[in-house]
């Protein structure tokens, strides 16, 4: 690992140092090889901070905290939701109306043998072959738990039985979303989409401005989504910008 020359953009009163990580394949764009730009692990770490880092575009697996830095690519792009102007769309409102039946209930972030056979059965069948489906209990901690972070498991239920788990942080301003696991049985319920919604309203009922959603590739599937929660804000040229709601205008390359 070495040490970046990117300007720690006065993150915090004590600059956090930045490092860049060795080139690695790249996990969404097959062929290509992937750098991060990494916040010392040393540094002390809070909600904070962090929610400054996420306002860059920064993101965490787990107690670290990284953003891609490819020299030669820029096709990882933050984006969050405004939460004041975002008004879900009628595809949404179906996805309200179908999941009306469901029970949700946050709580503190932990392992549990119900939450592991849940998120090992949906790696398995949602992500087969990405280096994920062969997920270990601590694997489940190292990914999904923080040390420092203000982290809820916001838990989605049909009648006792567990349906979904949205893993999300709180920030000064927001909420992150980490990321969802549910029943790969239960796709005609829209899970994922719904586990946005439910953060939106939230974080709208907190007086909170933003819902944080990682990074959006346009060349990724995987990542598709993202684009139907309108309007959506990237993170483009060191600045957030009010993004088009269609593919081929949200292309990074233009």
């Amino acid at each position: 690992m070495r040490r970046s020359s990117a300007d720690p953009e006065a993150m915090a009163a004590e600059p956090i140092k930045l490092y860049l990580t060795p080139p690695h394949p790249c996990p969404y764009l097959p062929g290509l090889d992937s750098v991060n730009l990494l916040a010392d692990p040393d540094h002390p770490m809070d909600p904070w901070q962090y929610g400054r880092l996420v306002a860059r575009g920064f993101r965490r697996s787990g107690g670290h905290v990284y953003r891609p830095y490819c020299p030669d690519c820029q096709a990882c792009v933050p984006v969050r939701i405004p939460v004041r102007r975002f008004r879900p769309d009628r595809s949404q409102r179906r996805c309200l109306r179908r999941n009306a039946d469901l029970t949700v209930h946050s709580v503190l972030p932990h392992l549990s043998d119900e939450y592991f056979a849940l998120y090992e059965r949906y790696l398995r069948r949602r992500h087969p072959g990405g280096g994920m489906d062969e997920p270990t209990p601590d694997s489940f901690e190292d990914f999904l738990i923080s040390p420092w972070s203000e982290t809820r498991f916001v838990e989605f239920r049909l009648r006792g039985r567990l349906l979904a788990v949205a893993v999300t942080d709180l920030l000064p301003d927001g909420f992150s979303a980490v990321y969802t696991f549910y029943e790969p049985d239960e796709t005609r319920r829209g899970l994922g989409t719904l586990a946005i919604l439910w953060q939106v309203e939230a974080a709208r009922r907190l007086h909170l401005r933003h819902v944080y959603l990682g990074y959006w590739i346009a060349d990724s599937p995987k990542m598709a989504y993202k684009i139907r929660f309108q309007p959506l804000e990237g993170y483009r040229h060191d600045q957030w910008q009010t993004l088009p709601g269609d593919r081929q205008s949200l292309d990074p390359r233009r």
